[in-house]
């Protein structure tokens, strides 16, 4: 009777996954596409890149095999196919009998109206961080301007982009008025969690990635704080200057929508 159970709840698993893996396209995750495919959705070998997993042990995974994946395997999976908390966590309840970890909902997506808040604003750029400064989910005019989609998710972090990528920076003619004030906004999100590990690791990555960064954060120098960038370059090398607001998306999950408000430009 077990083996039978445990033989369903394996076949249930493979049948989730695949259902999942086959919702999605390229375009969903970033990704180029080349003509037409023989069958829907992303290959096994894309799934197993982007999550950043082993491609034999993702398809032994997903075949429903008896291998032993760990927590952190999870989460990027689920990551990956854009499971919704509840797909999540029943992923989780296939593959280990129990439920998610609390770190599974933060980088949840936000609600269809958030989202339809955000496109409702049309050629207003928007986007949503959580703590650790992810976005999380942008509007087209916020994905024009930087291009968020097609970024990997795991660098798809303001702070990541402001501070350690190269072509980012030669694009914020601002930039070193614009950085400090991130990073005094990240210190307060940062009092929130300051044992939060993935918070630790992210000051940990930019200290290494980034000298700016690293002689800030440790002179702890006051400054004016806020969470948008000031002056971007367009992909055509106009400049657009911003003011922004900010607004509670999420109170308990530290969800914030940053909204980008055009100067007008000087004559």
């Amino acid at each position: 009777m077990a083996e039978r159970s445990l033989r369903r709840t394996k076949n249930e698993l493979s049948e989730f996954l695949t259902r999942h893996r086959k919702k999605l396209t390229p375009a969903d995750v970033g990704l180029p596409s080349h003509g037409t495919r023989r069958t829907p959705g992303l290959r096994r070998e894309e799934v197993a890149a982007l999550a950043g997993v082993g491609l034999t042990w993702y398809t032994w995974f997903e075949q429903g095999r008896d291998v032993q994946v760990s927590e952190k395997f999870l989460l990027s999976v689920a990551y990956t196919l854009k499971l919704d908390d509840a797909e999540c966590s029943h992923l989780f309840l296939l593959a280990h009998n129990r439920p998610p970890p609390p770190q599974a909902h933060q980088l949840v997506s936000i609600t269809p109206l958030i989202q339809q808040l955000m496109d409702d604003l049309a050629t207003r750029p928007a986007y949503v961080l959580n703590l650790h400064w992810d976005v999380i989910a942008w509007n087209a005019a916020a994905d024009d301007l930087f291009g968020f989609k097609a970024r990997n998710r795991k660098v798809r972090n303001i702070l990541r982009m402001v501070f350690a990528d190269p072509d980012m920076r030669r694009r914020l003619p601002t930039w070193r008025d614009d950085a400090p004030k991130l990073l005094a906004q990240f210190r307060y999100d940062f009092a929130v969690a300051p044992n939060d590990p993935p918070m630790l690791a992210l000051v940990e990555d930019l200290k290494v990635l980034s000298a700016d960064f690293r002689r800030w954060w440790e002179t702890q120098d006051s400054d004016e704080a806020r969470r948008g960038i000031g002056s971007v370059l367009t992909t055509d090398s106009e400049r657009k200057d911003f003011r922004h607001e900010t607004l509670v998306v999420d109170e308990h999950r530290h969800l914030r929508m940053v909204v980008y408000f055009a100067e007008q430009a000087s004559h």
